[in-house]
């Protein structure tokens, strides 16, 4: 790189790293020239992408943490993350929305061979395509195949590659006579800067629904820890005063003394059995008259069977 162009890239990477608070670290791998130009379209507005070698990139992060004389500077976090095929993107707005972005804009690409296998292939079964006449090279691959309206068939699918491991020649022959695309490539978000803080990118997977279920349980577990030991505390009072309540409630009743919170208990307690069967009708939500339906029609059934028996 000219040493002009060299300069102009530090100015403004440094400028980046001044004006941005967040920063998302992606892999590039199998990323080509018109797909960059595609995210840094859609991303435009909402983020800045910069990508470039990583001795540049290191360099210009020692320099900043230079200049700062700041020993604890919070970029040197970031200093070890620079390795491999990566590049930063940058934004003040919402990191949910800016990775939606760079996952609407992966495309579809077909089995390479030595490529590493991003996840599990599996082909499923179903008609082919090719003539009869190539049974022999699908049964060499170990593919259960039969011949339906002159055609060969998959018969069951075929687990063919796991995640991690190397595409072979022959795996990626079969897909690619199959006319399958197994990957897609574009840029991955493995890591989050954000305010001095890096964390795993699967922490954007965490919702406000997972973060207050959580903290239910926490409380939950705090609450029945406290109540154990006998100690109080904001989490467990309200449990401990219900369960005085109930006791205070139950030592009323068994010695006929009566207190304010005591006179809806001691109503229900003085109610007829009749009046206690409504009222646990109306509890059960019309469930008694379904009840009385189901018995009527028991009783019916009983009365055919005698008569056919008689």
């Amino acid at each position: 790189m000219p040493t002009e162009r060299k300069e102009e890239y530090f100015r403004v990477a440094k400028q980046l790293f001044a004006e941005y608070r967040k920063i998302l670290i992606v892999g590039a791998n199998n990323v080509g020239s018109k797909q960059f130009q595609q995210i840094r379209k859609a991303l435009r507005g909402k983020a800045v992408v910069l990508m470039g070698k990583n001795t540049m990139m290191r360099r210009i992060l020692i320099q900043i943490i230079e200049d700062s004389e700041d020993a604890d500077h919070p970029l040197k976090i970031i200093q070890p993350e620079v390795v491999g095929n990566i590049g930063f993107i940058f934004t003040n707005d919402d990191i949910g929305e800016v990775r939606a972005v760079i996952d609407e804009n992966r495309v579809d690409a077909p089995a390479r061979v030595g490529a590493i296998a991003e996840r599990d292939v599996i082909v499923p079964p179903g008609p082919t395509g090719c003539d009869p006449g190539q049974t022999q090279w699908f049964q060499a691959l170990n593919v259960p195949t039969k011949i339906n309206r002159g055609q060969i068939e998959i018969s069951s699918e075929v687990f063919l590659i796991k995640k991690g491991e190397p595409v072979g020649g022959s795996e990626a022959a079969l897909l690619q006579k199959l006319n399958i695309k197994p990957f897609s490539y574009g840029l991955v978000l493995t890591k989050v800067y954000d305010n001095g803080a890096l964390f795993e990118a699967k922490v954007l997977d965490i919702t406000e629904d997972d973060m207050k279920q959580k903290f239910y349980n926490a409380c939950r577990n705090m609450a029945s820890a406290c109540i154990a030991a006998g100690y109080p505390t904001l989490v467990s009072l309200p449990h401990s005063v219900g369960a005085g309540v109930r006791t205070l409630i139950a030592i009323a009743a068994a010695t006929g003394y009566s207190f304010e919170q005591m006179s809806e208990w001691d109503a229900m307690l003085n109610m007829s059995p009749e009046e206690l069967a409504k009222l646990a009708a109306a509890a059960g939500g019309g469930g008694g008259a379904g009840g009385e339906a189901a018995a009527a029609e028991e009783e019916e059934e009983e009365e055919e069977e005698v008569d056919v028996g008689g």
